[in-house]
């Protein structure tokens, strides 16, 4: 196996169809809805017909919820209103469906998939469909040692790129992608700050389960930390998913660049999601054309990285439950942007009728 460059991304991938874009921005000129009316959604309906280059744009049928899962060292020091090495409940939850990305997923008809990248827990916990890609037990605590080994860390990219293939070859039409992690928003506020270059304080967040101001500051030692051993890597993507990310962000970052090679749109969920999107954009800078920010999850992270990729969320209901939650609700406008283009008559100039409209008479 030939050794990974996540900048050869930057030539496998292309921007969605300009083309197409173009053709159904006419198309929409030409509804018989006044323009501007339906606002957002005209610019989702052909952002997504450009992904998928086709006018009329076709609808999303197979979405599918992306979950990646992990468990972060630096959760040893109290920055998560959650326990050390219980990611694995959250992921038993989903799958019982009792958590609120699973109950969305059933509402909204995607399939849920999730992927243990690096869960500390026995496997035997869980089935073996979500444990066997597993590639640690665990990660490092990112302020004193590495969070995977090098190696670890490109098979953790390599295996959120097989995933973005299975998923690409299945039929996937949409990704709504989120991770179950505990102490993942601390490692994604190290990347965020060190891509960015600001400081720990600026990027420090309570995370999904609001922490209080006594985590909070523990939270941003660690991230102050943490920000020391990811400066010396900035040049190499590889080594600072190693050195500061972990097992579940390093499979995000890679399944983000996949999805953007086979053409696959992603919907990005919280600053985990975020975070690893600013580090695909380093490598490759076409590809956050495939993705749409979900919605705000008020992670200060969060909106640093969307501002630098120029993303503008879709939503901004407070929803800090993470786990794919705000973008799994996201889902149903870019299904109505995509029926409301495909769907509404065009207009005919020279009859003053509708295409499409039926013959009304006997």
């Amino acid at each position: 196996m030939s050794a990974l460059n996540l900048d050869d991304f930057s030539d496998l991938i292309e921007r969605p169809d300009s083309g197409v874009r173009r053709e159904a921005e006419d198309r929409r000129e030409r509804l018989a809805i006044a323009p501007g009316t339906l606002g957002r959604l005209d610019e989702l309906g052909e952002w997504l017909a450009a992904a998928q280059g086709a006018v009329p744009v076709r609808p999303v049928a197979r979405a599918k919820v992306v979950l990646f899962a992990a468990d972060h060292g630096i959760a040893d020091l109290k920055v998560s209103a959650r326990e050390a090495g219980s990611a694995h409940r959250l992921v038993r939850a989903a799958l019982d469906g009792e958590s609120p990305v699973a109950v969305l997923a059933r509402r909204a008809g995607a399939q849920l998939r999730i992927v243990d990248a690096g869960l500390d827990c026995d496997p035997d916990l869980l089935p073996e469909e979500v444990v066997r890609h597993r590639v640690r037990r665990g990660c490092g605590r990112i302020d004193i040692e590495d969070a995977l080994t090098p190696e670890e860390a490109e098979q953790a990219v390599r295996l959120g790129m097989a995933i973005a293939d299975e998923e690409a070859d299945a039929g996937t039409d949409l990704v709504v992608l989120g991770d179950l992690s505990v102490g993942g928003t601390t490692a994604a506020a190290v990347l965020v700050a060190a891509l960015c270059g600001t400081d720990a304080s600026v990027v420090t967040g309570r995370g999904g389960a609001h922490i209080d101001d006594l985590a909070w500051m523990r939270k941003c030692a660690a991230i102050r930390d943490a920000l020391r051993r990811a400066r010396p890597v900035l040049g190499d993507q590889l080594e600072l998913l190693a050195a500061v990310g972990g097992a579940d962000l390093a499979a995000m970052t890679g399944f983000l660049l996949q999805c953007a090679v086979r053409r696959t749109p992603v919907i990005l969920d919280g600053v985990v999601s975020a975070a690893c999107a600013l580090v695909a954009q380093r490598a490759a800078f076409r590809a956050p054309d495939w993705w749409l920010a979900g919605q705000v999850s008020g992670e200060p992270a969060q909106a640093k990285a969307l501002d630098r990729m120029a993303l503008n969320p879709l939503l901004d209901q407070g929803v800090t439950a993470g786990e794919g939650t705000g973008a799994l609700l996201a889902l149903p406008l870019v299904q109505a942007a995509a029926a409301l283009a495909a769907e509404l008559p065009v207009r005919v100039e020279e009859t003053g009728e509708a295409e499409g409209a039926e013959d009304t008479d006997d």
